[in-house]
């Protein structure tokens, strides 16, 4: 599920970077896409 948010996350970012759209709100799409990614690396690997 987070992984699904995360990717959806960096191509929104990436479809907002090639349109020139949203100035500051694209960088914060990269941020939470990042979090989520880094969120569910250290959550995966706790649970082991």
């Amino acid at each position: 599920m987070l992984w699904t948010i995360a990717i959806i996350l960096l191509i929104l970012w990436a479809i907002g970077l090639a349109f020139k759209v949203a100035g500051a709100v694209i960088h914060l799409l990269l941020v939470l896409a990042l979090i989520v990614v880094l969120y569910k690396f250290f959550m995966g690997r706790k649970a082991r």
